[in-house]
């Protein structure tokens, strides 16, 4: 167990001083057994935030994010979050304006994390795997910028859906497994 727990440690420390000697703008921290995003990171990366413009997190087991991430990851463009325990997101989330791309596959959503509505630079977002049933379709239209939404394998009300379909500029991906919402009683 504290060998594992060795490993990991080590692993994050190598991928932040790859960062931050190379001065990459990507961040790399999938697969690292995390819980939490490492607060001694918020220090050790300060001089070198605001040139990451990618971070992957994904594969871990992160249940929240702290508002101090978002703020201090401000010049974000794309935001992996796949494969963790995430049920929310913040609402600093909503102040990354240069967010294009965010994945949040394989979490624990059961509400469609409307904060990203704020984001007014998002192209994706990926919600694939997750327990989302309905999606503020009046929200995401609104958003300029957004290209394709994908809610594979979310249990949605396909009535709803189909209704909703006209207004929809994006694509939209869902399952063809999706059950009827009479089916659902």
């Amino acid at each position: 167990m504290h060998k594992k727990m060795a490993e990991a440690v080590a692993r994050v420390a190598r991928r932040v001083n790859e960062t931050v000697e190379n001065k990459e703008d990507h961040l790399d921290l999938a697969d690292c057994q995390l819980n939490a995003f490492p607060i001694g990171l918020y220090t050790v990366m300060k001089d070198v935030t605001e040139a990451i413009f990618s971070i992957s997190l994904a594969n871990n087991e992160i249940k929240s994010l702290p508002n101090q991430f978002f703020a201090t990851f401000r010049q974000l463009r794309e935001l992996n979050l796949a494969g963790n325990c995430l049920h929310q997101l913040p609402e600093e989330v909503g102040k990354l304006q240069h967010l294009k791309v965010i994945n949040l596959s394989r979490n624990k959503f059961e509400v469609f994390p409307q904060q990203l509505a704020a984001v007014n630079t998002l192209e994706t977002i990926n919600l694939e795997e997750n327990q989302i049933s309905d999606i503020p379709v009046d929200k995401l239209t609104s958003m300029k910028a957004l290209q394709s939404v994908n809610l594979k394998s979310n249990p949605l009300n396909s009535e709803r859906l189909a209704a909703y379909r006209p207004l929809i500029k994006f694509q939209l991906l869902t399952s063809v497994e999706e059950v009827p919402a009479a089916a659902q009683t």
